[in-house]
Protein backbone atom coordinates (compact mmCIF):
# COMPACT_ATOMS: atom_id res chain seq x y z
CA UNK A 1 0.00 0.00 0.00
CA UNK A 2 1.31 3.59 -0.79
CA UNK A 3 0.11 6.84 0.94
CA UNK A 4 0.30 9.03 3.78
CA UNK A 5 -0.01 7.42 6.67
CA UNK A 6 -1.87 10.00 9.37
CA UNK A 7 -3.75 8.24 12.24
CA UNK A 8 -3.88 5.20 10.26
CA UNK A 9 -4.81 3.04 13.38
CA UNK A 10 -8.76 4.41 13.77
CA UNK A 11 -9.30 3.39 9.97
CA UNK A 12 -7.87 0.11 10.69
CA UNK A 13 -9.74 -0.59 13.61
CA UNK A 14 -13.35 1.41 13.45
CA UNK A 15 -16.36 0.71 12.36
CA UNK A 16 -18.75 2.64 14.88
CA UNK A 17 -22.11 0.39 14.40
CA UNK A 18 -22.27 -1.52 16.89
CA UNK A 19 -22.39 0.58 19.79
CA UNK A 20 -25.11 2.26 18.07
CA UNK A 21 -28.32 2.62 20.21
CA UNK A 22 -31.78 2.19 18.85
CA UNK A 23 -32.30 5.86 20.22
CA UNK A 24 -30.03 7.56 18.61
CA UNK A 25 -30.97 6.02 14.92
CA UNK A 26 -33.86 8.63 14.34
CA UNK A 27 -36.55 8.34 11.89
CA UNK A 28 -36.42 5.38 9.66
CA UNK A 29 -36.00 6.01 5.60
CA UNK A 30 -37.43 3.49 3.84
CA UNK A 31 -37.28 4.61 0.26
CA UNK A 32 -34.44 4.63 -1.72
CA UNK A 33 -35.30 7.90 -2.36
CA UNK A 34 -34.73 9.16 0.94
CA UNK A 35 -31.58 7.64 1.47
CA UNK A 36 -30.14 9.24 -1.55
CA UNK A 37 -31.72 12.45 -0.70
CA UNK A 38 -30.15 11.74 2.48
CA UNK A 39 -27.05 11.06 1.16
CA UNK A 40 -27.02 13.77 -0.79
CA UNK A 41 -27.39 16.48 1.97
CA UNK A 42 -24.57 14.82 3.64
CA UNK A 43 -22.30 15.55 1.07
CA UNK A 44 -23.32 18.88 0.97
CA UNK A 45 -22.85 19.59 4.54
CA UNK A 46 -19.29 18.05 4.13
CA UNK A 47 -19.45 15.39 6.49
CA UNK A 48 -19.29 12.75 3.82
CA UNK A 49 -16.58 13.23 1.46
CA UNK A 50 -14.41 10.99 -1.20
CA UNK A 51 -17.75 8.81 -1.72
CA UNK A 52 -17.34 6.77 -4.85
CA UNK A 53 -19.98 3.60 -4.19
CA UNK A 54 -22.14 2.79 -1.51
CA UNK A 55 -24.13 -0.59 -1.38
CA UNK A 56 -26.79 -2.05 1.02
CA UNK A 57 -27.80 -5.51 0.90
CA UNK A 58 -30.76 -6.07 3.43
CA UNK A 59 -32.76 -9.33 3.78
CA UNK A 60 -32.29 -11.08 0.23
CA UNK A 61 -32.46 -7.97 -2.07
CA UNK A 62 -30.16 -5.12 -2.70
CA UNK A 63 -31.94 -1.69 -0.82
CA UNK A 64 -29.88 1.04 -2.15
CA UNK A 65 -26.57 0.93 -4.31
CA UNK A 66 -24.85 4.86 -4.92
CA UNK A 67 -22.07 5.11 -7.51
CA UNK A 68 -20.31 8.86 -7.71
CA UNK A 69 -17.49 10.26 -9.35
CA UNK A 70 -13.82 11.44 -7.70
CA UNK A 71 -10.38 11.22 -8.07
CA UNK A 72 -9.12 7.55 -7.87
CA UNK A 73 -6.16 5.49 -8.03
CA UNK A 74 -4.79 2.23 -7.98
CA UNK A 75 -2.44 1.38 -5.22
CA UNK A 76 -0.96 4.74 -5.52
CA UNK A 77 -0.76 5.12 -9.11
CA UNK A 78 -3.28 7.82 -10.10
CA UNK A 79 -6.19 7.26 -12.40
CA UNK A 80 -7.57 10.66 -12.24
CA UNK A 81 -11.55 11.51 -12.10
CA UNK A 82 -13.57 7.85 -11.89
CA UNK A 83 -17.15 7.47 -13.00
CA UNK A 84 -18.01 4.76 -11.00
CA UNK A 85 -20.59 2.08 -11.30
CA UNK A 86 -21.60 -1.43 -10.93
CA UNK A 87 -19.14 -2.91 -13.45
CA UNK A 88 -15.90 -0.35 -12.26
CA UNK A 89 -13.29 -2.53 -10.24
CA UNK A 90 -12.21 -0.85 -7.20
CA UNK A 91 -8.76 -0.67 -4.86
CA UNK A 92 -9.94 -3.24 -1.72
CA UNK A 93 -6.69 -2.56 -0.09
CA UNK A 94 -6.60 -4.13 2.89
CA UNK A 95 -10.07 -6.03 3.01
CA UNK A 96 -8.22 -8.36 1.08
CA UNK A 97 -6.91 -9.76 3.83
CA UNK A 98 -10.28 -10.85 5.32
CA UNK A 99 -10.57 -12.63 1.80
CA UNK A 100 -7.09 -14.26 1.80
CA UNK A 101 -8.47 -15.52 5.23
CA UNK A 102 -11.51 -17.11 3.38
CA UNK A 103 -9.55 -18.60 1.10
CA UNK A 104 -7.26 -20.01 3.63
CA UNK A 105 -10.53 -21.35 5.32
CA UNK A 106 -11.53 -23.36 1.78
CA UNK A 107 -7.29 -24.57 0.88
CA UNK A 108 -7.90 -26.18 4.31
CA UNK A 109 -10.76 -27.81 4.30
CA UNK A 110 -9.28 -29.17 1.21
CA UNK A 111 -6.01 -30.85 3.02
CA UNK A 112 -3.74 -28.18 1.07
CA UNK A 113 -2.44 -25.79 3.85
CA UNK A 114 -1.39 -26.42 7.36
CA UNK A 115 -3.61 -26.48 9.96
CA UNK A 116 -3.68 -23.31 12.03
CA UNK A 117 -2.22 -25.14 15.29
CA UNK A 118 0.70 -26.05 13.08
CA UNK A 119 3.94 -24.54 13.84
CA UNK A 120 4.65 -21.56 11.40
CA UNK A 121 8.56 -22.17 11.19
CA UNK A 122 8.20 -26.17 10.31
CA UNK A 123 6.05 -25.06 7.55
CA UNK A 124 9.50 -23.10 6.26
CA UNK A 125 12.18 -25.26 6.20
CA UNK A 126 14.16 -23.28 4.12
CA UNK A 127 14.79 -20.50 6.66
CA UNK A 128 15.82 -23.19 9.17
CA UNK A 129 18.49 -20.83 10.46
CA UNK A 130 15.58 -18.79 11.46
CA UNK A 131 13.56 -21.43 13.24
CA UNK A 132 16.16 -22.57 15.27
CA UNK A 133 16.17 -19.26 17.49
CA UNK A 134 14.92 -18.51 20.28
CA UNK A 135 11.00 -18.05 20.89
CA UNK A 136 9.68 -18.52 17.37
CA UNK A 137 9.10 -22.61 17.70
CA UNK A 138 5.78 -21.30 19.72
CA UNK A 139 4.41 -19.30 16.91
CA UNK A 140 1.84 -21.11 15.15
CA UNK A 141 -0.13 -20.65 11.60
CA UNK A 142 -3.21 -19.39 14.43
CA UNK A 143 -1.28 -16.51 15.37
CA UNK A 144 -0.67 -15.65 12.08
CA UNK A 145 -4.51 -15.51 11.30
CA UNK A 146 -5.01 -13.65 14.44
CA UNK A 147 -2.23 -11.08 14.13
CA UNK A 148 -0.82 -11.82 17.46
CA UNK A 149 2.64 -13.32 16.02
CA UNK A 150 4.62 -11.35 18.79
CA UNK A 151 6.97 -9.86 16.50
CA UNK A 152 8.05 -6.43 15.74
CA UNK A 153 6.07 -5.11 12.90
CA UNK A 154 5.04 -0.94 12.07
CA UNK A 155 2.74 0.09 9.19
CA UNK A 156 0.49 2.15 11.94
CA UNK A 157 2.94 4.80 12.69
CA UNK A 158 4.90 5.40 9.97
CA UNK A 159 3.95 6.64 6.34
CA UNK A 160 3.91 4.19 3.95
CA UNK A 161 6.88 6.35 1.79
CA UNK A 162 8.71 5.79 4.80
CA UNK A 163 11.62 3.13 4.01
CA UNK A 164 11.22 2.21 8.25
CA UNK A 165 7.29 0.91 7.76
CA UNK A 166 7.17 -2.83 7.79
CA UNK A 167 5.44 -3.15 4.94
CA UNK A 168 7.62 -0.87 2.47
CA UNK A 169 9.96 -2.51 3.75
CA UNK A 170 8.78 -5.89 3.36
CA UNK A 171 8.29 -4.46 -0.65
CA UNK A 172 11.61 -3.66 -0.97
CA UNK A 173 13.39 -7.19 0.57
CA UNK A 174 15.16 -9.21 -1.65
CA UNK A 175 13.02 -12.09 -0.01
CA UNK A 176 9.58 -10.75 1.63
CA UNK A 177 8.78 -13.95 3.09
CA UNK A 178 12.87 -14.20 5.07
CA UNK A 179 11.79 -10.51 5.88
CA UNK A 180 8.61 -11.18 8.14
CA UNK A 181 9.86 -14.54 9.53
CA UNK A 182 13.06 -12.61 10.60
CA UNK A 183 11.11 -9.58 12.40
CA UNK A 184 12.75 -9.64 16.23
CA UNK A 185 10.22 -11.38 18.39
CA UNK A 186 9.16 -8.68 21.20
CA UNK A 187 6.45 -10.89 23.15
CA UNK A 188 5.15 -14.38 23.64
CA UNK A 189 2.49 -14.93 20.88
CA UNK A 190 -0.94 -14.51 21.36
CA UNK A 191 -0.80 -12.20 23.89
CA UNK A 192 -1.36 -8.58 21.57
CA UNK A 193 -2.74 -8.14 18.32
CA UNK A 194 -0.24 -6.00 16.42
CA UNK A 195 -1.35 -5.23 12.84
CA UNK A 196 0.64 -7.30 10.19
CA UNK A 197 0.11 -7.26 6.52
CA UNK A 198 3.41 -9.70 6.72
CA UNK A 199 1.62 -11.91 8.25
CA UNK A 200 -1.32 -12.08 5.60
CA UNK A 201 1.52 -12.54 2.73
CA UNK A 202 2.69 -15.88 4.83
CA UNK A 203 -0.90 -17.43 4.66
CA UNK A 204 -0.96 -16.31 0.67
CA UNK A 205 2.50 -18.41 0.47
CA UNK A 206 1.22 -21.03 2.30
CA UNK A 207 -1.70 -21.36 -0.33
CA UNK A 208 -0.17 -20.97 -3.10
CA UNK A 209 2.26 -23.52 -2.09
CA UNK A 210 -0.29 -25.70 -1.02
CA UNK A 211 -2.41 -25.26 -4.13
CA UNK A 212 0.09 -25.61 -6.68
CA UNK A 213 -1.66 -22.24 -8.43
CA UNK A 214 -1.50 -18.49 -7.97
CA UNK A 215 -3.08 -16.92 -5.29
CA UNK A 216 -5.24 -14.95 -7.81
CA UNK A 217 -5.81 -17.69 -9.76
CA UNK A 218 -6.83 -19.96 -6.67
CA UNK A 219 -9.30 -17.21 -5.85
CA UNK A 220 -11.09 -16.94 -8.86
CA UNK A 221 -11.12 -20.89 -9.29
CA UNK A 222 -12.98 -22.04 -5.71
CA UNK A 223 -14.40 -18.56 -4.55
CA UNK A 224 -15.04 -15.71 -7.77
CA UNK A 225 -15.73 -18.27 -10.12
CA UNK A 226 -18.03 -19.80 -7.78
CA UNK A 227 -19.85 -16.90 -6.98
CA UNK A 228 -20.49 -15.65 -10.30
CA UNK A 229 -18.19 -12.62 -9.90
CA UNK A 230 -16.96 -9.92 -12.68
CA UNK A 231 -13.49 -9.53 -13.63
CA UNK A 232 -11.14 -9.15 -10.96
CA UNK A 233 -7.89 -7.79 -10.74
CA UNK A 234 -4.83 -8.63 -8.16
CA UNK A 235 -1.71 -6.70 -7.96
CA UNK A 236 2.18 -8.15 -7.39
CA UNK A 237 5.31 -6.43 -6.15
CA UNK A 238 8.54 -6.10 -8.36
CA UNK A 239 9.46 -9.60 -7.44
CA UNK A 240 6.27 -11.16 -8.81
CA UNK A 241 4.43 -12.03 -5.65
CA UNK A 242 1.05 -11.75 -5.21
CA UNK A 243 0.55 -8.85 -2.64
CA UNK A 244 -2.10 -10.73 -0.53
CA UNK A 245 -2.34 -7.98 2.06
CA UNK A 246 -3.77 -5.05 0.29
CA UNK A 247 -3.52 -5.59 -4.07
CA UNK A 248 -7.63 -6.42 -4.82
CA UNK A 249 -9.65 -4.63 -6.20
CA UNK A 250 -13.18 -6.16 -7.23
CA UNK A 251 -16.53 -4.51 -8.61
CA UNK A 252 -18.52 -3.08 -5.56
CA UNK A 253 -21.23 -5.75 -6.29
CA UNK A 254 -18.98 -8.63 -5.74
CA UNK A 255 -17.98 -7.35 -2.43
CA UNK A 256 -21.34 -7.08 -1.33
CA UNK A 257 -21.38 -10.95 -2.38
CA UNK A 258 -18.66 -11.66 -0.54
CA UNK A 259 -20.71 -10.27 2.53
CA UNK A 260 -23.04 -12.16 1.57
CA UNK A 261 -21.26 -15.62 2.07
CA UNK A 262 -20.23 -14.83 5.33
CA UNK A 263 -23.66 -13.58 5.91
CA UNK A 264 -24.70 -17.25 5.30
CA UNK A 265 -22.65 -18.86 6.74
CA UNK A 266 -20.25 -19.91 3.65
CA UNK A 267 -23.18 -21.24 1.62
CA UNK A 268 -23.50 -19.15 -1.86
CA UNK A 269 -27.07 -20.58 -3.90
CA UNK A 270 -27.17 -23.77 -2.04
CA UNK A 271 -23.65 -24.30 -2.34
CA UNK A 272 -20.98 -24.65 0.38
CA UNK A 273 -18.00 -22.38 -0.73
CA UNK A 274 -16.24 -21.42 2.49
CA UNK A 275 -16.52 -24.25 5.61
CA UNK A 276 -19.21 -22.96 8.25
CA UNK A 277 -17.39 -23.83 11.07
CA UNK A 278 -14.07 -21.81 9.62
CA UNK A 279 -16.23 -18.91 9.27
CA UNK A 280 -17.83 -19.82 12.65
CA UNK A 281 -13.95 -19.20 14.17
CA UNK A 282 -12.52 -16.62 11.97
CA UNK A 283 -15.20 -14.26 13.14
CA UNK A 284 -14.87 -15.72 16.88
CA UNK A 285 -12.90 -13.27 18.85
CA UNK A 286 -9.25 -14.38 19.02
CA UNK A 287 -7.72 -10.91 20.61
CA UNK A 288 -9.21 -7.68 22.40
CA UNK A 289 -7.60 -4.80 20.14
CA UNK A 290 -9.42 -1.31 21.53
CA UNK A 291 -12.28 -1.15 24.14
CA UNK A 292 -15.63 -3.28 22.10
CA UNK A 293 -13.49 -4.04 19.16
CA UNK A 294 -11.72 -7.77 18.68
CA UNK A 295 -9.99 -8.97 15.72
CA UNK A 296 -10.21 -13.37 15.32
CA UNK A 297 -8.39 -14.84 11.93
CA UNK A 298 -8.41 -11.67 9.61
CA UNK A 299 -11.65 -10.18 10.42
CA UNK A 300 -12.50 -7.16 12.57
CA UNK A 301 -15.28 -7.92 15.12
CA UNK A 302 -17.32 -5.41 17.41
CA UNK A 303 -19.28 -6.67 19.94
CA UNK A 304 -23.16 -4.92 20.48
CA UNK A 305 -23.47 -2.96 23.18
CA UNK A 306 -26.25 -0.77 23.72
CA UNK A 307 -28.91 -2.10 21.44
CA UNK A 308 -26.23 -1.73 18.46
CA UNK A 309 -26.09 -4.79 15.98
CA UNK A 310 -22.87 -7.57 15.73
CA UNK A 311 -20.36 -6.28 13.33
CA UNK A 312 -18.07 -8.08 11.22
CA UNK A 313 -16.08 -5.72 9.49
CA UNK A 314 -12.85 -5.84 6.72
CA UNK A 315 -11.56 -2.50 6.25
CA UNK A 316 -8.79 -1.15 4.15
CA UNK A 317 -7.22 2.13 3.59
CA UNK A 318 -8.69 5.22 2.08
CA UNK A 319 -12.17 3.97 3.10
CA UNK A 320 -13.21 0.72 1.97
CA UNK A 321 -15.39 -1.04 4.16
CA UNK A 322 -17.02 -4.13 4.34
CA UNK A 323 -20.09 -4.96 7.10
CA UNK A 324 -21.64 -7.77 7.76
CA UNK A 325 -24.11 -7.54 10.56
CA UNK A 326 -25.91 -11.11 11.21
CA UNK A 327 -28.66 -10.16 13.42
CA UNK A 328 -29.84 -7.97 10.95
CA UNK A 329 -29.75 -10.38 8.40
CA UNK A 330 -27.69 -6.59 7.04
CA UNK A 331 -24.38 -6.07 4.16
CA UNK A 332 -22.92 -2.66 3.71
CA UNK A 333 -19.80 -1.93 1.12
CA UNK A 334 -18.25 1.04 0.73
CA UNK A 335 -15.46 2.13 -1.50
CA UNK A 336 -13.83 5.61 -1.07
CA UNK A 337 -11.27 7.71 -2.31
CA UNK A 338 -10.00 9.19 0.84
CA UNK A 339 -6.39 7.94 0.65
CA UNK A 340 -4.52 11.00 1.43
CA UNK A 341 -7.27 11.92 4.48
CA UNK A 342 -5.81 11.08 7.89
CA UNK A 343 -7.65 7.80 9.71
CA UNK A 344 -10.20 9.49 11.93
CA UNK A 345 -11.37 11.21 9.23
CA UNK A 346 -11.95 8.05 7.15
CA UNK A 347 -13.33 6.58 9.65
CA UNK A 348 -15.85 9.26 10.49
CA UNK A 349 -17.19 8.95 6.95
CA UNK A 350 -18.00 5.35 7.41
CA UNK A 351 -19.42 6.48 10.99
CA UNK A 352 -21.72 8.73 9.94
CA UNK A 353 -22.85 6.73 6.68
CA UNK A 354 -23.46 4.07 9.04
CA UNK A 355 -25.45 5.83 12.19
CA UNK A 356 -27.29 8.28 10.38
CA UNK A 357 -28.07 6.56 6.85
CA UNK A 358 -27.74 3.13 6.36
CA UNK A 359 -29.09 2.10 9.91
CA UNK A 360 -32.18 4.54 10.22
CA UNK A 361 -33.14 2.85 6.52
CA UNK A 362 -33.06 -0.43 7.46
CA UNK A 363 -33.95 -1.21 11.42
Amino acid sequence: MTGRNIGRRQAVIGTGAAVMTTAAMGRAMAADGDMATRLAGLEKDGRVFGLHTLLVWKSGRMVFEHYGTGEDEIRGEPLGKVTFGPDVLHDLRSVSKSIVGMLYGIALADGKVPLPEARLYDQFPQYADLASQPARERITVAHVLSMTMGVEWDELTLPYPDPRNSEIAMEAAADRYRYVLSCPIIGPPGMKWIYNGGATALLGYLITRGTGEKLPDYARRVLFDPMGAGPTEWSHGNDGETIAASGLRLRPRDLVNVGRIVLANGVWQGRQLVPAKWLEQSTTQAVVIDGPSGYGWHWYLLSPQDGGARTIGAAGWGGQRLYVMPGLDLVVAMNCGNYWKSGMDQRRVADVLLKELVLPAVM
